[in-house]
């Protein structure tokens, strides 16, 4: 299948599709937070490390997924994605001990590795021409924008009308009628600035032995933390210590009247500000260095976060974080692949960009169960906080040295 000059193609719009609906139950667990440990008595560390093990099993099958398929082929490791995730959730369904939330969300994390940006950002790559590219990949990741936007307020929804382990059952059926969606996804074969004689094994040596593998690998650590920590915890961070909602105001009358409800509101918010600020970051990656751009939004993000704690938590602070936060959510995405594309090729993508998103989820991870350890022990989530305002400063600056040009290959003998 050649590469066509559209920018609108079947597989765009079937990645599009898929990405939105996994990431909106990705984007919904914060809202579980409080529901799941009200019903047992638990501490906040107890489903907070269910959520963090699910966002490092997600770094580790981010490149594990890459490598099964480059030998199986693209579309069944994402079958495969799509039924761990669905059995994932059916099997936490069924779970009342935090151990196993947290085993089952393992499964849960495999499965979005599998039916997640890695693979499908490595199909839209190869299917766009070289001209939309860029922006091919910022319309998938801004998918999972909009999948953000509806999934914390469909879930705080059907938690209204439901216990949340049925829930769980609703978004496990949501994940297989995607099966239906994945026949779309046939992209070229691989290829790129890699050549059809090199290994998998000889470009992720070079990678792996080149410095500016290693900053882009180390800068998206802080990307992870940050959004990690804001996904599973600020809902619950904002029920528990943002001002009272006042009657009469515009909230109010938008029929948000609890802090509960605004914590959802504002996990929509950050989906729907990224999908302009992901579209925007496209677009600049076709014009701008991306490293630069990368270290602007990593400053951005340090100083929203850093003003949003120093001021009182109200509801009008609350949105305004939300829609500045948002507008560089997840425009790392788009950038940091594609320059991770530029540099070693497409062939490969979904494996390199594995093992870099592999320290986003270790910054997940440690976003995630750090938010629940402190929370437990200091009874709120300020010092957390201002550990993700540091690691995003130290982004900034680890972008900065980074090689825009690509890897030559060795000559050949």
């Amino acid at each position: 299948m050649p590469r066509t000059s559209s920018l609108i193609t079947p597989v765009l719009v079937t990645g599009c599709l898929i990405t939105l609906v996994s990431f909106a139950i990705r984007a919904s667990f914060g809202v579980f937070q409080i529901p799941i440990a009200e019903e047992f008595g638990w501490a906040r560390a107890e489903f907070s490390l269910a959520l963090a093990f699910q966002n490092l099993a997600w770094g580790i099958g981010q490149p594990i997924f890459g490598a099964i398929a480059e030998r199986m082929g693209e579309r069944k490791a994402v079958v495969i994605g799509i039924l761990l995730y669905a059995l994932g959730l059916v099997l936490s369904a069924g779970s009342v001990t935090p151990l196993g939330h947290q085993a089952w969300n393992w499964m849960i994390g495999f499965g979005i590795a599998g039916s997640g940006f890695g693979l499908i950002l490595a199909i839209v790559a190869r299917a766009a021409s070289e001209e939309h590219r860029s922006m091919a990949m910022a319309i998938t990741t801004a998918a999972g924008s909009a999948g953000q936007v509806v999934g914390a307020p469909v879930a705080e929804w059907l938690l209204s009308l439901m216990n949340w382990s049925q829930v769980f059952l609703v978004f496990a059926g949501a994940m297989l009628v995607l099966l239906m969606l994945v026949p779309g996804l046939k992209a070229p074969e691989g290829s790129g600035s890699s050549g059809p004689d090199e290994t998998l094994g000889e470009i992720l040596g070079r990678a792996l032995r080149d410095p500016s593998f290693t900053l882009i690998f180390l800068g998206f650590f802080s990307c992870g933390y940050q959004l990690g920590f804001i996904t599973s915890h600020f809902p619950a961070l904002v029920t528990e210590m943002c001002g009272p909602i006042a009657p009469g105001s515009v909230l109010h009358g938008l029929g948000v009247t609890t802090t509960s409800a605004l914590g959802a509101v504002a996990i929509s918010l950050i989906g729907l500000a990224n999908i302009a600020g992901t579209l925007l970051a496209g677009w600049a990656g076709k014009h701008y260095p991306r490293k630069y751009l990368l270290a602007g939004v990593y400053a951005g993000r340090t100083l929203f976060a850093g003003l949003f704690i120093l001021f009182p938590i109200t509801p009008g602070t609350v949105l305004l974080f939300s829609a500045g936060m948002g507008a560089l959510w997840l425009a790392t995405v788009p950038l940091t692949s594609g320059l991770v594309g530029h540099i070693y090729g497409l062939r490969y993508l979904g494996t390199l960009y594995g093992l870099v998103f592999f320290s986003h989820q270790l910054g997940s991870f440690l976003g995630i169960w750090l938010g629940g350890r402190m929370y437990d022990a200091f009874g709120d989530y300020t010092l957390v906080w201002w550990v993700g305002v540091g690691i995003g400063a130290f982004s900034a600056i680890v972008h900065l040295p980074v090689r825009e040009q690509p890897l030559a290959r060795p000559l050949a003998a």
